[in-house]
């Protein structure tokens, strides 16, 4: 058995995609997870399943989504080994201690190109910053992410992918959960 890490884009976020947590479980477990537990309300699990590519349980993840629960949005599955990467990778260690609500962790289907990530750069207009390693982009918006104008709708435009994020506290949570 591995651990993996699942996060659901844009459930329960707003009153959009409302989706109690027990099926969220319920729905891991009919498909032979293990061990099935969920952080926090917005579309985090953390569970046992075979070894598999992470892509692969995205794909079943998402088609048995929509046929059990009528629900249709993305899932960013990570590793255990993935997600000590996002926790070392993280280029933003000073903020991350300072203000870890601030720093987002966007969660990406693919790597997006340098160039993309430049482009997504010189987008911005406030005094937000990014980085990317690999499939993982973090943001820092110390003004606030609530009235931003770096949105998951012009990050995914200029990266060419579809994401989602999570703060660093809910990404520390989550690590501390798949380790135990």
């Amino acid at each position: 058995m591995k651990t993996f890490i699942a996060l659901l884009r844009a459930v329960n976020v707003g009153g959009r995609k409302p989706l109690p947590m027990a099926d969220l479980r319920a729905l891991a477990s009919g498909l032979g997870c293990v061990e099935v537990r969920s952080v926090l309300q917005t579309g985090n699990l953390v569970f046992g399943a075979r070894a598999q590519p992470a892509g692969q349980l995205e794909r079943l993840f998402d088609s048995e989504a929509r046929k059990r629960l009528g629900l249709d949005t993305d899932f960013f599955v990570r590793d255990a080994a993935d997600w000590r990467s996002v926790l070392a990778d993280n280029p933003f260690a000073r903020e991350a201690a300072r203000d870890p609500a601030h720093l987002l962790v966007l969660f990406t289907m693919q790597a997006p190109a340098p160039s993309a990530v430049q482009a997504l750069r010189e987008a911005i207009t406030g005094r937000e910053t990014v980085a990317a390693a690999g499939r993982h982009v973090y943001a820092v918006y110390p003004d606030g992410i609530g009235r931003s104008k770096l949105t998951v709708a012009l990050i995914e435009k200029k990266l060419g992918t579809r994401c989602t994020g999570r703060n660093w506290n809910t990404v520390l949570k989550l690590g501390e959960v798949a380790e135990d």
